[in-house]
């Protein structure tokens, strides 16, 4: 049995045919035992179904249910505004706060790590000099456990030049 064939049986069982359609429908089901069987299916199914056809009560009227729909699918339809772009100076801002505080955590660090001596040795290290003797100079590293003591000869200062010791002539 084809679709159309099954629809017209449906078409028959709701009284929805005319008069002459009705009666060679009820000759088509009374000799082929396939469209009986049918009918007698869509009636089975068709008194199935007629309790939970009862309506459904919604808590309010049916105009005011469907213009929430409306309204939702309206709302969904809506395209999202754009965002607005941000000023230069903010785009600036949001890099130059973190790279100034990196620049001050940076220089706090160099001035804590960095040796207060004269010249500028690492630490452990002293240079000492006599004031006395200015032709002496010591330098002390204590992490590598080494002195270094530098004369120099002849010393530069008055009594060494009229001194003429060292010299050939």
């Amino acid at each position: 049995m084809d679709h159309d064939e099954q629809l017209k049986l449906q078409a028959f069982l709701d009284g929805e045919l005319p008069e002459g359609e009705a009666r060679e429908a009820a000759e088509w089901v009374a000799r082929d035992r396939e469209a009986a069987a049918m009918l007698e299916e869509l009636r089975h199914t068709r008194e199935a179904l007629a309790g939970f056809e009862t309506g459904t009560q919604l808590p309010e009227s049916r105009e005011f249910f469907w213009s929430k729909v409306q309204r939702e699918i309206q709302r969904r339809e809506t395209p999202a505004p754009e965002p607005a772009r941000a000023p230069l100076f903010t785009v600036l801002r949001r890099f130059l706060v973190p790279a100034s505080a990196l620049a001050l955590v940076f220089a706090a660090t160099v001035m804590v790590i960095r040796p207060a001596g004269p010249l500028g040795g690492t630490a452990g290290t002293e240079i000492e000099t006599a004031l006395s003797d200015s032709g002496a100079f010591t330098y002390r590293d204590y992490s590598a456990g080494t002195t270094l003591v530098w004369l120099t000869y002849p010393a530069d200062n008055e009594d060494a030049e009229s001194d003429e010791i060292g010299t050939l002539e």
